[in-house]
């Protein structure tokens, strides 16, 4: 192997080594969005239950007949 061919294939392995950076970069960016949104779900879903006030019996027996 010769110079140019060490640097060339040394700028090849860095080149790609930041491709890969940029890609679990962007790919952290999307769970995090990803966890974010399911945090507010959660937080909805939370607050949808407190809200509701039914009264106790509501729900405690099944009309089955038609």
């Amino acid at each position: 192997m010769d110079v140019s061919s060490i640097a060339s294939l040394a700028t090849q392995m860095s080149a790609q080594n930041n491709a890969v950076a940029m890609q679990v970069a962007v790919l952290k960016l999307a769970m995090n969005a990803e966890a974010q949104g399911a945090a507010q779900l959660v937080q909805m879903a939370a607050e949808s239950m407190a809200a509701t006030n039914n009264p106790p019996n509501l729900g405690n027996s099944v009309d089955v007949f038609a």
